[in-house]
This record gives C-alpha cells, structure tokens and sequence, in this order.
C-alpha cells in the first residue's frame, strides 16, 4: 500500500494535495461539476472576509434592501445636502461681509467634506461589522451610555427638526403658489395656514408609505433636481433683476450698546448659518448602507463616487447662490426665509407668475422629496424597538401606523412652535459637532491612525466642538438681545 501512495516528483512537477487527487478523478470531476466549483471558488474570494449583518436589519427599512449603487448614493445626498437652509447663506454674509463669506464657506465645505469622507471609511470595520447608522457608529466609538448621550439628541433633531421645517416650509409656500395662481379669481374661504400645513403633511405622509431607502431613490432624485433647479432659478432672477432694487447697502447694521461683543456674536450666528446648510452627515452611513459590500468592491467605492459627483453639483449651487443673493440684496435679505422671501417681497412685481408658480412648486416637491429620507431614520427607530421587543418583523399595517403617527406629531410641532426656523443659527451649533467634530474623534478610536494623524483630528475635532459651543453662545445671545417672535400655534 505504501508503494502504491509514494510518488516521486521531479522538480518540475508541482505538488498536488491527495484529497484534490482523488476527487478529480471521480465523476463528481466532470466539466459541469469543475466550473460549479471554479464559480463557487470565485464567490467565496469575492465575498471575502464575509460581512457580519445583524439578521435584524433585514426587517428594518433602512437596511432591507441592499442593491444600492453609486446612483443612489448620488440621489440620496443630493436630497439631504441642498435644501431651504441653503436659501439662508446670502444671511451670512451680512456679518461676515463678501470675502470673509466665501472664504468661510469654502473652509466649511472642505471641513465637512473630509469628515463625510472619514464617515464613508468608517461604516465597515477590519472584522466585517457595518454600521448603518450614525448612532450605532457613536455607541461603537465612545461607549453604549456616552454614544448616546453624545449623538442622540443632535441625529434626532437633524432627522425629525429638520421634517418639522419643511412642513412649515412647504406648506406656507403651497400657500403661497396657491395666491399666484388663484390670487385673482375671488375665492371666498381661501384655506389657512394651519390647513396648507395638513395639506403638506397628508402628501408626505402618502409618499412615505414607500418600503425602504432604497425605494425612494427616485423620489430622491426628483428632489435633487428640483433642489437645483430652484436654487440656480431664484440667483438667476435676483441677478436679472437687481437693477430694479434701491440702492443695496453692504454696510454692517449700524453698531449698538456693546458693539464689539454684538459683532462677534454675529459672526457666530452667521457661522452657524454656514454649518447649517451643510447637514445631512447623519444620513450618510445610512445611505451606505444599502449597498453590497465585499473585499473586492466595498461599499465605501460607490458611496464616495456617488458623493464626490453629489457635492460638485451641491458647490456649484450654494456658492453661486451665497454671492449672488448678497451681491443683489446686501443687509436687505430678509432673515426669515432668505432668498425664498426676497424673490417675492422684492420681485413679485417684475416678475411673471410663470416664474414665481414654478419656483413655489419646484420647492413644494423638494420639500415632500427631502422630507421623505430626514424621516427614514425616524421610522427605522420605531420600527427597531418594535422588532427588538417582538423578535419579528413590523407587519404592513403597524409600519403605515408609525408613518401616519411622525408625520401627525410633526404637524403638531410645527402648528405650535412656527418660529423654529428663527432659531437656524441656535440650532446649526448644536448639529455641528455630528458633521465637524465627531467623525474625527470616533477615526481615532477606531482607526488608531499613527501620532501625526491623532494629533491632527484631535486639533480638528476639539475645533469643531469650540466652534459649536461658540456659534450656540452667539445664536442665544442674539436671541436674547435682538429677540425673536415667539408665538405659539398662530403659523403665519
């Protein structure tokens, strides 16, 4: 038996293992059965370190479906990075003046690119766990109880705030287009406020009966378009007609009691403007994780295809819509609205309703289109504590439930508090260490990266969490001295 197993190799004979041996020589080793295997071979070292998935995000609406791309990507974060807070930058530069405005806004947007950037590397660890969601990525980083404590409040703000905005936001302009359109013709019970807010909120909470993220890419799209499509719209008109505006002061309103802290503070509050218009870092790990991942094509390849195609077209809007609307409009801007309420407060007269309706429905549908994926992680939590709780998947009828109910709450929120958006510079402090300040701390605690490179995000994340508490110790103290108007369940 031992001569029979012996065999002498010359040296140019490779060796060849006896279990590999015996089975190419039975009839499992036919052509058929040979590619089988080649193919299953090929798979295996496709998929590579096999991705960990919790079997739960299977039932959850942010992560049931997997099949994103690059495309979707591109959707998703044109949706969520351009919107009406965008309309506020020309605000901005009231206090910072042109070019301390564009060097500002250039700094933030190359800030908050790299921290997404770190986010996208972030989302699959060295051992196969993904996080999908900015809150888990948090706890992962800093510990299950100072996790949340840290990312909780800020992810459900830019999340439910953020939807709570855009019915105030999309309902008023329905109003709004509604008077362009129908303004002449005598209606005699014209709808209120509050009831083009129900409008609002029934569409969305329509469209949200859509499954998963991945289901309302092309709604995302529709947003990105119109997002861009209004935004380069409104420049262009303020630009066209400028000359038919009074003199435009650039001066800084003339200086009160306490000046140099009121400068300083402005300044703040303008930074905070800034920030604010570049939200949506808590959506991002989110969007990625709808894509497949392997060793050989990681999600983080087509997540930052799709982002870098999706923030050259965001640059391209904002900056232009920044100068612009301060070039044309100076100190006049108006501070609730922005760019929205100077076209109708300073062209609804030399413009033609053509232009105006389609402005007013072009951010009307951006409105219900973003507000359809800042609501995705909302429904994703309710639906989590449900499933953790039954350990089984939300039934059709319970998942039109929770929609109805967010979409009812969020109505409510924005009938009883309608000067949420007044406190935009309040509230762009408190999100911005989620897009600033945390992705680099959580890259070093994760990442480990060499001293040079602790060094550095350290410095960039304790920047970002100065520059928060500042921009919040600015907006309150704008508040406090300028005031706002509050008013309780009275929306104009």
């Amino acid at each position: 038996m031992g001569e029979v197993e012996e065999v002498t190799l010359s040296p140019k004979t490779p060796a060849k293992s006896p279990f590999g041996s015996r089975f190419m020589v039975t009839p499992l080793a036919s052509p058929r059965m040979k590619k089988a295997v080649a193919s299953m071979r090929g798979y295996l070292e496709e998929v590579g370190h096999l991705t960990k998935l919790d079997p739960q995000d299977a039932w959850l609406p942010i992560t049931e479906s997997r099949n994103g791309n690059a495309f979707y990507s591109a959707f998703h974060t044109l949706s969520s990075g351009i919107g009406i807070p965008s309309l506020l930058l020309p605000l901005s530069f009231t206090a910072l003046g042109l070019a301390w405005g564009i060097i500002c806004l250039s700094l933030a947007f190359i800030w908050q690119l790299y921290t997404l950037w770190l986010l996208i590397q972030l989302h699959e660890s060295e051992s196969g766990t993904r996080y999908s969601r900015y809150l888990r990525l948090s706890m992962a980083a800093f510990g299950e109880k100072l996790g949340k404590f840290l990312a909780l409040f800020p992810i459900m703000y830019l999340s439910g705030g953020t939807c709570v905005t855009l019915i105030m936001i999309g309902g008023g302009t329905m109003k709004i287009f509604y008077e362009i359109v129908c303004g002449g013709t005598g209606v005699v019970n014209p709808l209120s406020t509050i009831e083009w807010y129900l409008v609002f909120t029934g569409s969305a909470i329509l469209v949200a009966q859509l499954p998963n993220l991945n289901s309302i890419a092309g709604i995302s799209l529709i947003g990105a378009l119109t997002a861009v499509s209004y935004c380069t719209l409104i420049w262009v008109v303020s630009i066209s007609k400028h000359r038919a505006l009074p003199a435009v002061s650039y001066q800084p309103p003339e200086s009160k009691p306490n000046a140099a802290a009121a400068t300083v503070f402005s300044v703040l509050n303008a930074l905070g403007i800034i920030t604010f218009a570049f939200r949506g870092h808590n959506l991002v790990l989110e969007i990625q994780g709808t894509m497949p991942s392997s060793t050989k094509n990681p999600s983080r390849l087509p997540m930052w295809n799709g982002v870098k195609f999706a923030y050259l077209i965001i640059a391209l809007c904002l900056f232009p819509l920044a100068i612009a609307g301060y070039w044309a409009y100076g100190n006049s801007i108006p501070s609730n609205g922005g760019m929205l309420n100077a076209l109708y407060k300073f062209h609804s007269h030399d413009t033609s309703k053509f232009v105006l309706g389609l402005t007013s429905m072009l951010v009307v549908v951006n409105s219900l289109s973003s507000f359809q994926i800042y609501a995705m992680p909302v429904f994703d939590n309710l639906e989590l504590r449900f499933t953790s709780c039954m350990n089984k998947p939300c039934p059709r009828w319970l998942r039109s439930g929770f929609r109805i109910f967010f979409g009812c709450f969020a109505f409510f929120i924005a009938v009883a508090l309608p000067f949420l958006p007044s406190l935009a510079g309040l509230l762009g402090g408190i999100a911005v260490p989620i897009t600033l300040a945390y992705p680099c701390f959580m890259w070093i605690l994760i990442k480990k990266p060499c001293k040079n490179s602790a060094i550095f995000h350290w410095l960039l994340g304790s920047l970002g969490i100065v520059l928060s508490i500042s921009i919040v110790t600015g907006a309150i103290w704008n508040i406090a001295t300028i005031g706002i108007q509050v008013h309780f369940f009275k929306p104009e």
